[in-house]
């Protein structure tokens, strides 16, 4: 159930869904017959075998299984691997890999019970960093870690022409967002968000709003300015879904601080 405090003519996850992924960067078969060994800095060690274009075999300790996925080509070497659990529809993971320096971050998602958290966002999100292949081997590059480079960005997202929103990043923990073309025009929100970076350029950014349950995972390629991503949450029917999403990214100004008074 979502929390009472949804404005009546708030709209539903799949209304603001339909469309989103128009601008989104295709998938790639690229991994299909390939396997990534993931060991994260939280003690989690994941092998992944693609046994096709979008089926992977996974295995984590006693568990195992044989699930959907996608995989992006989102920068030079850099892939962002999305994928969900039949035998759990409420959670989601994706891995976002550099093939090259072997860094990679993990985001999990899960839709939390209403009663779990009360007064927190229903979709619960855990990053963390780790490498690919042989963890004795020191990857190389930048360590994907928690920055404050997009603190005073705003910035606009157009996922397709009936789908523009503005985003306006306010502190390390929370961000402003508001619908200027589509079905959602005149809606915004301040709600909670995680920036990672993960390389130059890159970044990693999630949120998790408030007044209906759902989050996003995305990578912003500001070489490119593309954003590639995905939402998981609870439609106007009650099911948990994955969607997948995209926009071109273009920057509109920045806020500037002074010294002793920064955001969080």
């Amino acid at each position: 159930m979502e929390q009472a405090s949804r404005p009546a003519d708030w709209k539903h996850f799949d209304d603001f869904a339909a469309g989103i992924a128009t601008n989104r960067l295709p998938v790639t078969d690229r991994l299909a017959g390939k396997s990534l060994d993931v060991t994260l800095q939280n003690g989690r060690a994941v092998r992944l075998n693609f046994a096709s274009a979008d089926r992977v075999e996974w295995a984590e300790g006693s568990a195992a299984g044989q699930d959907w996925y996608e995989a992006i080509d989102v920068a030079p070497d850099v892939l962002f691997i999305n994928m969900t659990f039949s035998g759990r529809p409420d959670e989601d993971e994706a891995f976002i890999v550099n093939l090259r320096t072997r860094r990679v971050l993990s985001v999990r998602e899960r839709v939390r019970p209403a009663s779990e958290a009360p007064g927190e966002p229903r979709v619960r999100q855990d990053y963390t960093p780790g490498i690919v292949g042989d963890p004795a081997v020191p990857a190389t590059g930048i360590e994907p870690a928690p920055t404050r480079d997009l603190i005073g960005l705003t910035a606009h997202y157009e996922y397709s022409p009936q789908h523009v929103y503005e985003h306006v990043y306010l502190s390390s923990q929370r961000y402003a967002w508001q619908n200027i073309v589509g079905v959602q025009r005149g809606h915004g929100d301040v709600d909670l968000a995680t920036t990672y970076k993960f390389d130059h350029n890159q970044y990693v950014f999630g949120f998790r709003e408030f007044i209906i349950p759902v989050a996003s995972i995305f990578f912003y390629n500001w070489d490119d300015m593309r954003s590639t991503g995905k939402f998981l949450g609870v439609t106007s029917q009650g099911t948990i879904e994955n969607k997948p999403a995209g926009a071109f990214i273009e920057m509109k100004s920045r806020t500037a601080y002074d010294g002793n008074k920064q955001p969080v």
